[in-house]
């Protein structure tokens, strides 16, 4: 798919990360992230059955390593909710948490590899249908999911997306469940978080200062929870209901927190299917959150997916060398990040620095900030994604891009991000593949001067899933019929198809009294280059034609020209018929009529003979053209072709003066001139645009007139039935063609 977002130049992101504007706003919005990520690193390692630090360790890498590496604006990388039911069954699976830490490091080297081979070119074949669908589920996930947290019901870790939960609820039953379960002083402090994030974002000098209000959210939950230590009783809010992060007692203690891999399991065949299924299914999830996240920014700047794979393949070898969790780009941070502000990738790498120094430095004041005033921040961010002008977008791109948009939703509202995101793609590929099976192809029907031709235009790639579609059109065409098959914007076509058309071609067409042309096949398809119909004028056709079937020829023409829907012809062997020519009609038009008479009436090379002159006045040369294109040439129909803004009426209106240093210019202005007389007294009501345009109609029925006044051999045509002379006006706006046949004039 082609891609309208911009990359930045490498040579300049440097420059722009360091310059004070950006930089103080990347520090803002890497503080905001910071204190998203800290519950949620703890959460989800919570939720995958491993020990907290290791959350912690794979937030860091995400924002330093990755961030570092990371072609992504504002994508934020970290430990992924939608691998905590694989990171849960691998664990068991491999007998240890020590032993599962080589499987992250073998899988961040498949994901290495992945880069290299540049296959993040699959993250161009996502359907976009999916990709908004994930935004809105996870907008959906987060409204549903914070709501209990803001109310102090913290039975189940933040950063926990599933909609089976891990203390046996449902994300459904835990919002029932929260009404028997409600802590006052979390509570208030939740709905004052809101209510702040609210008004700040609603009253613009607010929303423009450069405080952000997460962080006063943050300072309004911490100052509270300690007014509510001096209360006590049911206001005080208890460890459950803060930020938990593991506090050492001394750096020894501290590096204690960290675990680290056991490579005795390389011998294990298992860790290797462990490694492959880490790598694929975090690839997949980046790759699909890069692309929403991409959709997200402001700037619409692009982030190359093959590099994206290669930054994440070494945060997992390192996350698993440190004991941290395996680390996918994760949309939520992304969000937040977006939301906050961030304008280059050093707003990631900053959260990452604050988690590494807050985390080892200050983790008892960490632990003094409530999830209620967290929540509230991601349950905002969550509104934010779950746009009702997305829905209606997408409701009205019709049911193929809806109901997989829809589906997707609902399954990663009801499952969880990995299932739900591989149910979504499943939907949308169906929806593809019935496309690709009833419309493989552009096919009309083409009428040619020589009959109907049914033109069918093969796509840039045809694969074996048009196999089937392409058969079937193949029997659609009636006995005696004729087809034109089109490879000329095709690059590949499929074995089996091209076995098809073939076989069409050359067994079952003949058969079935067929005429089959072909245009555009590569060499080495072995199918070269015929044309059976005539898409050009014959002796036969200009001898058996009438000056009334040329006129429906010109009009039909003009209506595909004007339509956009014109013929092909085969230009090469047209450009061949150098000796004979048997032209239709004379056109005569003027020189500035802004596009050739073949173009307007969508003709072959030859099948009219075009005399041009400024202003369509007649002279002597130009009355010798016409004669002998129906005298000699026996053309059936003399079209006198006049157009709106002409060029040359408009000087001879404005200023003819230059017609004074032109010799041969002053008799065609003259001739205008006469035309301006016939205008008269009607004219004093006519705009300038008008008035120019009533003239060059007027002009045209002169110059209609006085054709066979001027000419014996062309009058003579006329009486006899062998021609007819018709004026007819070019509009070069809407590209009409008027034919005036209605005032033909009796001579």
């Amino acid at each position: 798919m082609s891609n309208p977002r911009t990359q930045e130049n490498p040579a300049s992101e440097t420059a722009k990360i360091l310059s004070p504007s950006m930089l103080s706003k990347d520090l803002i919005s890497g503080t905001v992230v910071f204190l998203v990520a800290l519950p949620l690193c703890l959460g989800i390692a919570l939720a995958s059955g491993a020990p907290l630090f290791s959350g912690l360790v794979a937030g860091i890498v995400g924002g330093i390593v990755v961030g570092t590496l990371s072609g992504s604006h504002v994508s934020v990388s970290g430990p992924a909710a939608g691998l905590t039911a694989i990171v849960i069954a691998q664990i068991a699976a491999l007998g240890s948490f020590e032993a599962f830490l080589v499987a992250v490091i073998l899988g961040g080297i498949i994901q290495i590899g992945l880069g290299v081979i540049r296959a993040g070119f699959i993250a161009a074949f996502f359907p976009s249908s999916v990709i908004k669908g994930l935004l809105a589920a996870i907008g959906v996930i987060l409204i549903l999911k914070q709501i209990p947290h803001v109310f102090g019901h913290d039975t189940d870790p933040e950063g926990e997306m599933s909609f089976l939960q891990p203390d046996q609820e449902t994300t459904f039953s835990a919002l029932i469940e929260m009404f028997f379960d409600l802590h006052p002083g979390a509570m208030v402090i939740g709905l004052l978080s809101v209510a702040l994030l609210v008004l700040w974002d609603r009253i613009e000098p607010l929303k423009r200062s450069l405080v952000p209000a997460p962080l006063l959210v943050v300072l309004l939950g911490v100052g509270l929870n300690l007014v509510f230590r001096q209360l006590g009783g049911i206001w005080l809010i208890e460890t459950e209901h803060l930020v938990q992060v593991p506090v050492a007692e001394s750096v020894s203690g501290f590096i204690g927190f960290l675990r680290f891999p056991d490579f005795s399991i390389l011998s294990n065949p298992a860790v290797y299917f462990a490694a492959m299924t880490i790598a694929l299914v975090a690839s997949l999830e980046t790759l699909l959150n890069l692309e929403a996240v991409d959709n997200l920014d402001p700037k619409r700047r692009y982030s190359p997916p093959s590099r994206e794979l290669l930054a994440q393949g070494v945060g997992n070898v390192t996350s698993g060398i440190l004991g941290g969790l395996p680390l996918t780009s994760v949309i939520i941070r992304g969000t937040v990040n977006i939301n906050a502000g961030a304008q280059t990738k050093l707003s990631a790498i900053f959260h990452g620095l604050l988690l590494l120094v807050c985390v080892a430095l200050f983790p008892i004041w960490l632990n003094m900030i409530p999830l209620s005033c967290l929540a509230a921040i991601l349950l905002m961010t969550g509104f934010k994604l779950v746009s009702p002008t997305v829905v209606r977008q997408m409701y009205s791109q019709g049911r193929s891009q809806f109901m997989p948009f829809l589906i997707t939703v609902v399954a990663i509202v009801l499952t969880d991000l990995l299932i739900g995101i591989v149910i979504g793609l499943v939907v949308a590929s169906s929806f593809i593949l019935y496309s690709s099976m009833r419309y493989p192809i552009r096919r009309i029907v083409e009428t040619h001067l020589s009959g109907d031709v049914m033109h069918i235009e093969l796509p840039n790639q045809v694969s074996f899933l048009n196999r089937a579609a392409l058969a079937n059109v193949f029997k659609e065409i009636p006995h005696g019929g004729h087809v034109l098959i089109d490879a000329q914007g095709t690059d590949y076509i499929d074995p089996d198809v091209l076995a098809l058309i073939q076989d069409f071609k050359n067994k079952t067409a003949p058969i079935r009294g067929i005429r089959v042309s072909v245009i555009g096949f590569k060499e080495n398809y072995q199918i070269h280059d015929e044309i059976q119909h005539v898409d050009y004028s014959t002796k036969e056709l200009q001898e058996h034609v009438t000056p009334r079937q040329v006129l429906k020829f010109l009009k039909d023409g003009n209506e595909r020209f004007r339509t956009g829907r014109r013929l092909n012809r085969y230009l090469p062997r047209q450009q061949t018929l150098t000796e004979t020519q048997y032209p239709l009609a004379v056109v005569l038009s003027c020189t500035d009529s802004h596009a050739p008479t073949e173009l307007i009436f969508d003709l072959g090379l030859g099948d009219v003979f075009s005399v041009s002159v400024a202003g369509n006045v007649i002279g002597t040369k130009v009355i010798g053209s016409i004669e002998y294109g129906c005298a000699v040439a026996g053309a059936k129909l003399v079209l006198v072709m006049g157009h709106t803004r002409c060029g040359a009426i408009i000087s001879t209106v404005k200023d003819a003066s230059v017609a004074n240093s032109c010799q041969y210019l002053e008799p065609i202005f003259k001739e205008i001139k006469k035309s301006m007389d016939r205008v008269g007294e009607s004219s004093k009501q006519l705009t300038q645009n008008e008035y120019i345009d009533h003239v060059a109609r007027i002009n045209m029925q002169r110059t209609v007139e006085m054709l066979p006044q001027k000419s014996e051999i062309l009058k003579q045509f006329v009486e006899e039935g062998k021609i007819e002379i018709l004026g007819a006006m070019y509009d070069v706006v809407t590209k009409e063609v008027t034919f005036m046949e209605q005032e033909k004039l009796s001579w």
